[in-house]
């Protein structure tokens, strides 16, 4: 065998020492180096085992076993029973970042010829945009006869009760924490990660919208049994950046579509990482390395919980959605689909969900099929089943389009999927911060989602897998942290998550996902639900009446996203001429080119609404679109 060949190892024989004698090595390895600890008291029970490093009880594989060994890391990673080896390697080595490929994003108007654009960005001077605006006017509860009467739902008055400073309850991750001198050289932990990483439960952070009354003179709406009030003002508390300014203007976000804002305490979650916890993780015995990886992984604990998966290691953190599914279609696809396989996907896919499986078809000789949609943007779910059959190997589609807000029976897809016996895939980028996820009950095979689309950091996202799917899946990319064991001559690859997740991941962004979700946690993924479809509501009846507006997406199901053109101007214009008012909209084909051409339309503008919009904002929004229909904006 030549010594520049590498591979992964199918069988116990191929190596040069037995799996056991491996794990005895390991074992004696690590045990050598775990820190001494001389400032710890002699522990007389195990103590539980940080991130990846295995559990003593848990099953043993390759044949090893952990029964009567004195050692509290011996225990192996499971074997997931597919080919490859997994044992545990805890001394295994720092990884390398992979070189990075992707284009430097263009700025201003600069077209991009590197990749098909998301849509225009309107360029405008901006009026001193670091001071507050001096009228809140725009930001005033609507007045009885404009606000609808919505069960469980209220727009909400600024709240007369004073709001709570932040840091002034003392816990150490607020911006008053201890700083990195007041800790001397103590091992002590801060206090702050265990507020950070509470339960739902908890009220340990002081987030506005859980301190400030609803108050004012406004009726308030009848309640259900299923939701409860919040003040929208007292959740705008939370997002500083809605404070900024627009060409002298308050800012109006209706871009969330693109990207979400982010709340206080996702920023301060990740401050306190840098400032507290920063370190690589798995692989050390020092304190900020445990600090570190128990920060990760209780991230990775508060996506199980989020997204209803039955266990922490099915998520796997990725990039982001486009990565998620790329990763399925290298990984996944180029093992498992060959000459005349199926893909079937939907009319209503962002390009994310196109391209990697035309690059896989075009690879292994896959076939892509599309299933079509009526003219409002349902999907037509007989034609769906017809193109499903014996070859069908993959489904692939979207729970919430995010050029027409159509939200699709993701259950029933799932069902005729695996019908037919394929792997189902589902694209949650549009659907985590607008309805509740449970994966488990749906049954699916892959789950990708963003962290930016759920007011959590860019550059962070979940790729979420079925323990089958997962196991039927190779690793898409080598380096340190998904390995247990190298030679020149082979490699053994580590469990899950590892296995997926080589070199340095983007640890601090992570964290500030979970605290991400714990947020949209308080508030509740239902109320945010019911609130939004109620701004929906409000906004498409009002927009479809300016003259000239055509609706671009009525689907009988619809998350809060809206796309539209105006006669006689081109959507950047309208755009632009938003933006001048302060209203930041997407103006563009927004990665969906597909589903435009349907409408034979190569752009449209989209508004879309998130938790923290009001109804003032969109009759704001609603009067900027009928004057520019009416000519009284200057939109050349």
């Amino acid at each position: 065998m030549s010594t520049s060949e590498y591979r992964s190892v199918d069988a116990e024989s191929d190596l040069p020492l037995g799996a056991a004698e491996i794990a005895a090595l390991a074992s004696q390895l690590y045990a050598a180096s775990i820190r001494p600890g001389p400032d710890s008291p002699p522990q007389s029970a195990p103590v539980a085992p940080r991130g990846s490093v295995p559990d003593t009880t848990a099953a043993t594989s390759a044949g090893q076993t952990a029964a009567g060994s004195a050692d509290l890391y011996s225990a192996p990673v499971p074997l997931l029973g597919i080919s490859d080896i997994y044992v545990p390697a805890p001394t295994s080595p720092e990884p390398e970042p992979p070189p990075q490929t992707v284009p430097v994003a263009p700025r201003g108007s600069v077209p991009d010829t590197t990749a098909a654009p998301s849509g225009a960005q309107a360029v405008g001077s901006v009026a001193d945009p670091y001071l507050p605006p001096a009228d809140f006017s725009a930001f005033e509860v609507p007045s009885a006869g404009i606000v609808p009467t919505v069960p469980g739902v209220l727009a909400g008055a600024p709240p007369s009760a004073p709001v709570a400073p932040r840091g002034s309850s003392g816990i150490g991750w607020l911006p008053d924490a201890p700083s990195i001198g007041d800790l001397g050289w103590s091992d002590t932990v801060p206090a702050a990660p265990a507020a950070l990483n509470a339960p739902a439960t908890g009220d340990e952070y002081r987030y506005h919208f859980l301190t400030s009354p609803v108050t004012g003179s406004d009726p308030v709406p009848q309640l259900t049994d299923d939701h409860e009030v919040f003040d929208v003002n007292a959740i705008r508390e939370d997002f500083p950046i809605l404070k900024e300014t627009v060409n002298g203007k308050p800012l109006i976000w209706f871009d969330n579509a693109a990207t979400t804002q982010k709340p206080q305490s996702v920023i301060d979650r990740i401050s306190y990482f840098y400032a507290h916890e920063n370190s690589n993780i798995h692989r050390a015995a020092h304190e900020l390395a445990a600090r570190a990886t128990d920060a990760y992984e209780e991230a990775r604990e508060t996506v199980r919980r989020f997204i209803g998966a039955e266990k922490a290691e099915q998520n796997i953190f990725v990039r982001g959605t486009t990565e998620a599914i790329n990763l399925v279609a290298y990984a996944w696809g180029g093992k498992h689909l060959g000459p005349g396989d199926e893909i079937v996907i939907t009319h209503l896919e962002h390009h994310a969900n196109i391209v990697p499986w035309q690059l896989l078809s075009q690879k292994t000789g896959a076939v892509l099929r599309v299933a079509p949609v009526d003219e409002a943007g349902n999907l037509l779910l007989s034609e769906f089943e017809d193109l499903l059959g014996p070859k069908t190997k993959l489904v692939a589609a979207t729970q919430v389009s995010n050029a027409l807000g159509t939200v699709t029976p993701v259950e029933k897809i799932v069902q005729l999927g695996h019908r037919y016996g394929a792997r189902v895939l589902i694209d949650g980028a549009q659907s985590i911060p607008h309805l509740p996820i449970d994966v488990a009950e749906l049954g699916v095979d892959f789950f990708v989602f963003s962290g930016h689309k759920i007011y959590g950091p860019t550059g962070i996202g979940v790729l979420y897998g079925s323990e089958e799917a997962l196991a039927e899946t190779p690793p898409w990319q080598g380096g340190g942290n998904m390995i247990a064991d190298v030679t020149l001559e082979r490699s053994l690859y580590q469990g899950l998550p590892n296995k997926f997740e080589a070199g340095t991941g983007n640890i601090a962004d992570a964290v500030g996902l979970g605290e991400s979700l714990r947020y949209v946690e308080r508030v509740g993924i239902e109320r945010i639900a019911a609130y939004e479809h109620a701004l929906l509501d409000y906004a498409t009846p009002r927009l479809a009446d300016i003259p000239g507006v055509r609706l671009v997406g009525t689907a009988d199901e619809k998350a809060s996203v809206l796309s539209f053109v105006l006669a006689g101007h081109e959507p950047l214009e309208v755009g632009k001429a938003l933006n001048a008012e302060g209203i930041a909209v997407r103006a563009g084909h927004h990665c969906a080119q597909p589903i435009l051409r349907r409408y034979g339309l190569e752009a449209t503008v989209r508004p879309s609404f998130a938790f923290y919009n009001t109804f003032e904002e969109i009759d704001v929004f609603l009067r900027a679109v009928r004057r520019i229909a009416e000519g009284g904006a200057n939109v050349g």
